[in-house]
């Protein structure tokens, strides 16, 4: 897999988080006082770098 460009790869994966019970993507810089936006679940883990993210 080819390196991403530094820009692009802080864009997609710096402060990016995904909810552990619904997989909502959410961009935040404190995760452990965040709550999802969608189910409320304080269960928050970093992305994966080099996983396709949707659009």
């Amino acid at each position: 897999m080819a390196m991403l460009p530094q820009e692009i790869s802080e864009r997609l994966y710096k402060n990016v988080y995904v909810c552990m019970k619904c997989n909502a993507r959410i961009r935040t810089n404190k995760p452990h006082r965040t709550k999802c936006r969608k189910c409320g679940s304080k269960q928050l883990r970093a992305v994966k770098k080099g996983m396709k993210l949707k659009k």
